[in-house]
């Protein structure tokens, strides 16, 4: 087995991974930028290293520094987690070249489905169902409007590289194409160094559905069944679920082939994600792979029973599945949702601050993912997530319940988060009956912002909080008040925690 792994990321990702290690015997190395001394990733590993400045070029970017980091502590693998240099076929190179085992795909199957007009063409040729579309490099005017007309109205111009939600517009009628195009060609080159953009068919009301996959060295390749991913917010998820509410057994066999002919198609090995976009009769199409461990991975865990992470160092360690297709089976309803310090009130920008109290919700079949504890900052350098809170019951209705108390139980003070609203979203009739699709918040989102919260609450748990500084420990009671009419506030019944 592989013996000491440098973890090139932060944050709850970090903390997954080095726990996976420690299951496995491995060692870690963490790396933290100037901000991150003494954040939750650098406490739970064997050795933590500085490597710069806050900014991620300068530090969690940095691919010089990681390999000499790597190299001076005697780190023989290198786990990149998510985001950050993940999916970066040039990182993956270069740990290979110096002798280091890369966790992850290999450089050429990342290089292939970075590109989403390269991976479109590659799916197309191994017969997986894509958008109808249209890429060029160099159309004239008349072209992307001929091109549009073909396809049909709506259509969806996409950035042909990067992710995350940039670069892409939804466009009705020709009289708009031409300028949505200039748009997110310029909002492509600034986010991804790259201006190409095709064209696609818009699945109006379209589900997010994608496939876990998982394949080894030795050809064998599975996949551990789907995600539903539809509860966005302007293309990023917010809530994910296993199960998904439309897929019957026909349609996830028939998906789950087709994400392991993609896998096979560019040679993949180790885990990675084949996500499409569906609609309520059953048609699928391919939309991206994702060539890396994915943040919403818990909730196949709670569903397949398998530690992916740990899968992860397994096959890059050469090692077979231990199992087959016909082996996996899914297990009751699993579901997360994603904590992030912002607010929904204000366009949802970042709460900037420190996290002064975070006491995350505890009981059976739940699970928190989180790299943030009480006294932290949320700063402007990183994603503003708190954590991934995710549940497991018997069925989706169970779950939905599970969520709604487990949502209730958390207590974070000191920053505004969207906990409020993740309660709006869970407890609508439209999302308790299955019926989410990819714009539904967007396009509800006055309904589902939640009341602002109640500032005598506010001012009372503040208060009672001064009053406690320099004792060790305490607990406060918090009666409903004026909040008491609002079933989606936390603070709507007795409620105590402890400060610690």
């Amino acid at each position: 087995m592989l013996k000491k792994c440098l973890v090139a990321n932060r944050g709850e990702i970090a903390v997954r991974i080095i726990r996976a290690c420690r299951e496995l015997g491995i060692e870690t190395v963490a790396v933290y930028s100037s901000v991150d001394a003494n954040t939750r990733h650098t406490q739970l590993a064997d050795t933590a290293v500085w490597i710069g400045d806050p900014a991620p070029t300068a530090s969690y970017l940095n691919i010089e520094t990681l390999l000499d980091v790597a190299q001076e502590n005697n780190c023989d693998c290198v786990h990149p987690g998510y985001g950050f240099l993940s999916e970066s076929a040039e990182f993956a190179e270069v740990v290979t070249d110096k002798g280091l085992t890369w966790v992850g795909p290999p450089p050429d199957a990342i290089r292939q489905m970075g590109v989403k007009t390269t991976a479109r063409a590659l799916m197309e040729s191994a017969g997986v169902p894509i958008v109808p579309g249209f890429q060029s490099d160099n159309a004239t005017d008349d072209q992307w409007l001929a091109e549009a007309e073909r396809i049909g109205y709506p259509i969806m111009v996409k950035a042909s590289g990067g992710g995350g939600g940039k670069g892409i517009r939804v466009v009705q009628s020709a009289d708009d194409l031409l300028d949505n195009i200039q748009s997110a060609q310029r909002e492509a080159k600034q986010a991804f160094n790259d201006p190409r953009v095709f064209l696609e068919r818009y699945i109006e009301n379209g589900r997010h559905i994608e496939i876990q996959v998982l394949a080894d060295t030795h050809g064998n390749t599975v996949h551990l069944f789907e995600r539903e991913c539809s509860t966005q917010r302007r293309h990023q998820k917010i809530i994910e679920e296993s199960p998904s509410p439309i897929v019957d057994g026909k349609m996830r066999q028939g998906m789950g082939a087709s994400a392991v002919a993609a896998a096979q198609a560019v040679g993949y090995t180790n885990a990675g994600t084949v996500e499409f976009i569906a609609t309520d009769d059953g048609e699928y199409y391919f939309l991206e792979m994702n060539t890396r461990l994915q943040v919403e991975h818990p909730v196949t865990e709670m569903v397949t029973g398998l530690d992916l992470v740990a899968l992860q160092f397994q096959v890059a360690n050469g090692e077979a599945l231990p199992f087959t297709q016909a082996d996996l089976t899914q297990s009751g309803h699993a579901m997360e949702c994603r904590i992030y310090a912002e607010d929904p009130h204000n366009q949802f920008l970042p709460a900037i601050g420190t996290v002064q109290t975070f006491v995350p919700p505890t009981g059976n079949g739940i699970r928190v993912d989180s790299g943030i504890q009480s006294g932290d900052e949320i700063t402007i350098h990183y994603d503003p997530m708190i954590a991934k809170l995710i549940v497991h019951d018997r069925d989706r209705d169970s779950a939905i319940r599970r969520m709604l108390n487990a949502l209730r139980q958390t207590v974070i003070l000191g920053t505004t988060t969207n906990l409020d609203f993740l309660l709006a979203i869970v407890d609508h009739p439209t999302f308790r009956e299955g019926k989410v699709h990819t714009r539904y918040v967007d396009d509800n989102l006055a309904d589902l912002l939640p009341d602002t919260p109640d500032l005598d609450d506010i001012a009372l748990i503040l208060s009672a909080l001064h009053d406690m500084k320099g004792q060790s420990q305490g607990a406060i009671t918090v009666t409903g008040g004026a909040s008491d009419t609002d079933p989606y506030s936390p603070w709507n019944k007795t409620d105590s925690f402890r400060i610690r």
